[in-house]
């Protein structure tokens, strides 16, 4: 008896985790995509344009690149530090690229600021792409040195130190990375900006041949200044191939299909992985392989279909091949530093995949047992609706969306008095009496996701908390399209 009840309350969990309450209440999707979107001016590095909305924000880092004579002002800072980190940078704007590309029709009035935002990204890229032959800009700043300061990025007085991979000091991870932004970027212009989007494209060819002609892990180049922070734990085939995946979806050049056919294999193919973030992109090349054969039949990418298929399998609780965690409130649990990024990677992945499957009427093979599309999306949107506020503790991860959220953001701009504020300089270790403060911060960012809570659905609103905490552009990017795809069906609806 005891085992029945403890099968029957499985399944209790694993339909409420596929099919939500529609007794909760109905969130403002249209709200958050635009919150979503307005965060990455919040992470703007250089000099900001005259349309800022995030007000409290001002210029900064307009010499970065001076130390080696190059211009890479510009660009995003990755979390709530100072750094511009190469690899996670582009990882954001291929996301943010891909979130365009697949819903973008369903951003309504927020597509202008969503091209923006990419553009922001793609435009720094471009200049650490070509500011020397056979070397790739990656970083500004040594996060070493960052991270014993806290202060507004405004005030800077850090060294800015640029670094690079280049033939002799290789980092083939993130330059096919970089190659991924840009073309995918290159897509997002291709109609508004033709000449921008043939300039993306062309550098993105260059990129990857950089990237796959001098092979080599960035942080065996790098070491201490990108680990432990963005080391490149999942090594650089990945990339080669997901950059190459992008590099054929953007050109349709027939050489690049071939570079993916022949390498696929040996570049991790047949690998089914289930994390999807700035490190490993193996379950996104997957997903974004697989439209090739159910869209178009192209047979040699029949394998990313059946791999996507395992992916998916992974996530669904009751399928043939489930092995995912669930927090008890229904969050996807991956680790508890930064949580939420693989659950905002993975619910875009959920949506995308359930779009390719809609195109031709397929569904997801998890050993004998079908999962259709709409399982997939309704999966997508539990993740979602956790993330804005329908959990345990009725708190939105999304700063500033809905009646509670989180005060005591893990953020150097967000927590100090804004320059406008505060015009005084604020010195590297002034800055900590407004880490340590209980006060909220006194500038909101705006649409910024957090880490997220636990796997027990706890989280403490503590700045120096920033496994939960702090924001990342890496945890935003995937979310973008997932609202946009929610907000489109809800104004449809």
């Amino acid at each position: 008896m005891k085992m029945e009840l403890n099968i029957i309350c499985l399944l209790f969990i694993s339909l409420c985790l596929i099919f939500p309450s529609a007794s909760a209440t109905t969130l403002n999707y249209a709200d958050a995509l635009e919150k979503s979107i307005l965060f990455f001016e919040g992470q703007r590095s250089g000099k900001l344009p005259a349309n800022q909305r995030l007000t409290w924000r001002g210029h900064s880092g307009l010499s970065d690149g001076s130390t080696d004579h190059v211009d890479l002002v510009g660009g995003y800072y990755d979390a709530g530090d100072n750094v511009k980190f190469g690899l996670p940078m582009a990882f954001t704007t291929t996301m943010l690229a891909w979130s365009v590309i697949e819903f973008g029709d369903q951003m309504g009035r927020q597509i202008n600021y969503a091209r923006d935002a990419v553009r922001w990204g793609a435009d720094y890229l471009l200049k650490a792409a070509t500011a020397a032959p056979d070397t790739l800009y990656v970083q500004v700043s040594d996060p070493n040195q960052d991270h014993h300061c806290w202060e507004r990025p405004e005030d800077m007085d850090t060294a800015r130190n640029a670094y690079k991979v280049t033939s002799q000091n290789p980092g083939s991870d993130v330059a096919a990375e970089t190659a991924a932004a840009l073309a995918a970027a290159s897509t997002v212009f291709r109609r508004t900006d033709p000449a921008y989007s043939a300039k993306l494209l062309q550098t993105a060819a260059k990129v990857f041949d950089f990237a796959n002609r001098y092979r080599g892990k960035y942080s065996d180049s790098l070491s201490s200044v990108v680990c432990p922070f963005y080391c490149s734990y999942s090594g650089y085939d990945d990339e080669l191939l997901w950059g190459a995946s992008w590099l054929y979806l953007a050109s349709r050049n027939a050489s690049f299909l071939s570079y993916v056919s022949s390498n696929g294999n040996t570049l991790g193919a047949g690998d089914d992985t289930y994390s999807f973030s700035w490190d490993d992109k193996r379950p996104g090349t997957k997903v974004l392989l697989s439209q090739g054969f159910l869209r178009n039949r192209i047979q040699q990418l029949e394998l990313y279909k059946v791999h996507s298929d395992n992916y998916i399998c992974s996530l669904v609780p009751g399928a043939n091949g489930f092995q995912a965690q669930y927090t008890p409130g229904g969050l996807l649990y991956k680790e508890g530093e930064s949580n939420l990024q693989y659950v905002t990677s993975a619910t875009f992945l959920l949506l995308t995949y359930a779009k390719y499957l809609n195109s031709n009427g397929g569904s997801v093979s998890c050993g004998t047992s079908k999962i259709t599309a709409p399982q997939l999306t309704s999966l997508a949107k539990k993740q979602v609706d956790y993330i804005l506020g329908q959990n345990p503790a009725k708190m939105s991860y999304m700063v500033g969306f809905g009646e509670r959220y989180p005060l005591h953001v893990h953020h150097r701009g967000s927590s100090i008095p804004s320059v406008h504020a505060h015009p005084g300089h604020v010195s590297c270790n002034d800055g900590f009496q407004y880490l340590y403060s209980g006060s909220p911060n006194p500038n909101v960012l705006v649409g910024a996701v957090l880490g997220g809570p636990d796997g027990n659905d706890g989280f403490s609103d503590d700045r120096n908390n920033y496994q939960q905490t702090e924001p990342a552009t890496y945890i935003n990017a995937p979310m973008v399209g997932a609202l946009a795809f929610f907000a489109g069906t809800q104004n449809v609806a």
